[in-house]
């Protein structure tokens, strides 16, 4: 387990990351909607729907053509049946035949009509209830309701599936705040959907209908435009997307999980990012990810895709904080902390091109007595007399100089040249005049160059100061 040099403070820029990552996604609808498609609800037993089906529109003709006594003849049969609400979820808009006797039988205050939110309380007036009877369509499919819609002039008006909830015996507050609208899966076992025919002639068993909630509505595939693609894409009929919305209604209502506590976690699985370090990550990221489901089957939502990003943001710092000791370590001296011959060749072309308007310095310091400490002290020694050397090069230098170890007792100070270069020399010798290990004195010689107009690469100041350097240490040998 690798863990970033920094990282208690890499993990606290993390979590702040993370924490303003869920300011910024607070919901993640995808998931929910994968969520929602993957974890279907069972079929709620207590809602039936009655369909208008192909058969039903071969016997009575084209819907529009029908006498509204139809409809009476099946309301008839489940109040008798014991239905406890029927909601019709047909717009009676223009007149027809039966209207009359129709709005006697929807008086029935378990009745429910649809309307819309141009005409929330119906064409006619009739003393019902109605409920406006919109679905949202978002992104092409059929994800949520609401239990309320404003109508044109801005009035909030309860929707189909809310009266129908609240006859059943589950009111639900009224708002605009869209909710999930529950997959429900298939049963097998269990008619799903019950022939208008068979209920206008009452060949229906009275106990499958008895205490529950009806909804009638066109169900025929020979009908275009009665159709809406549900959150699995396929296409389901509008009376049976509002069926499931009155199974949702009679579910517990999903709950959120409190920002701040989303926001805890999200910090948290960022920080455990960086400090587990290596791939760690991407398994945090995968338990952010995981706690949807099971949180989602107790009825919380959580944005675990935000809590996902949390834990990538955590790794993505351990590897930005990897390639940055890498790159560090490529052009670092280990022993001594200073830059190494490829830092200073870095730097040496960055200076270059400037040289015109700051002539480029360059001391090459090379340290006399070095092996003998080696031979009689060994290496240990040796390594304890480079790391005092380069901190003293390191201490005494300003932001114009640059300090690297150029080999295995050689130091070179490259610098921007502001005065006379022989006073750093001296200054350099005065520092180092009483250097010793132990019984071993150890002595500098320092080799000095200058840029020149005639120069065209640095590799000619280093071969002026190398050239230096080595008639300083003939001199100081011959003394």
């Amino acid at each position: 387990m690798t863990r970033p040099e920094r990282w208690p403070l890499a993990a606290l820029l993390a979590a702040i990351i993370a924490a303003l990552l869920l300011t910024a996604l607070p919901r993640n609808p995808a998931l929910r909607d994968v969520l929602n498609r993957n974890l279907a609800a069972p079929p709620d037993a207590r809602v039936v729907v009655v369909g208008i089906d192909d058969v039903s529109l071969r016997d009575y003709g084209n819907l529009t053509t029908w006498n509204r006594d139809l409809y009476v003849r099946a309301l008839t049969t489940l109040r008798q049946a014991g239905a406890r609400a029927v909601g019709i979820d047909v717009l009676f808009d223009a007149p027809a035949p039966g209207d009359a006797a129709l709005a006697q039988a929807v008086s029935w205050p378990g009745a429910v009509l649809a309307s819309t939110p141009q005409l929330p309380q119906g064409p006619h007036g009739w003393n019902t209830t109605y409920g406006v009877a919109s679905l949202n369509l978002e992104s092409g499919a059929v994800r949520s309701f609401q239990t309320a819609y404003r109508s044109v002039d801005g009035q909030l008006w309860p929707s189909f599936s809310a009266q129908l909830a609240r006859l059943a015996g589950v009111p639900r507050p009224l708002n605009t705040q869209p909710k999930i609208l529950r997959y429900v899966a298939p049963d097998p076992s269990r008619l799903p959907v019950f022939s208008f025919r068979d209920v206008v002639n009452g060949n229906v068993r009275f106990s499958d209908l008895q205490n529950k909630v009806v909804l009638i509505g066109l169900t025929a595939s020979s009908s275009p435009g009665n159709t809406f693609p549900d959150s699995r894409l396929d296409l389901v009929p509008g009376v049976e997307l509002q069926a499931r919305a009155v199974s949702s209604l009679f579910g517990e209502p999903f709950r959120v999980v409190a920002p701040w506590l989303s926001a805890l976690i999200c910090a948290a699985l960022a920080a455990l990012a960086v400090w587990a370090g290596g791939l760690w990550g991407f398994g945090l990221a995968l338990l952010g990810l995981g706690l949807s489901a099971p949180l989602y089957l107790t009825g919380w939502l959580f944005p675990g895709v935000t809590a996902s990003l949390s834990a990538i943001v955590g790794t993505a710092f351990v590897a930005a904080e990897r390639v940055w000791t890498l790159r560090r370590l490529g052009s670092l001296d280990p022993l001594t902390g200073l830059g190494n011959r490829l830092a200073f060749t870095r730097a040496a072309e960055h200076r270059w091109n400037s040289r015109a308007a700051r002539p480029l310095g360059l001391l090459l310091v090379d340290l006399g007595g070095f092996r003998r400490v080696n031979e009689v002290y060994g290496r240990a020694a040796g390594d304890q007399v480079l790391r005092e050397v380069a901190a003293a090069l390191r201490l005494g230098r300003t932001r114009r100089e640059l300090v690297f170890r150029w080999g295995a007792d050689e130091f070179a100070l490259l610098i921007e040249v502001q005065g006379d270069v022989t006073r750093l020399v001296q200054h350099l010798q005065t520092t180092f005049a009483d250097l010793r290990y132990r019984d071993i004195p150890l002595r500098i010689s320092v080799g000095q160059a200058i840029s020149t107009p005639q120069m065209t690469q640095a590799a000619e100041l280093i071969e002026q100061a190398s050239r230096d350097r080595y008639r300083m240490k003939y001199r100081m040998e011959q003394r």
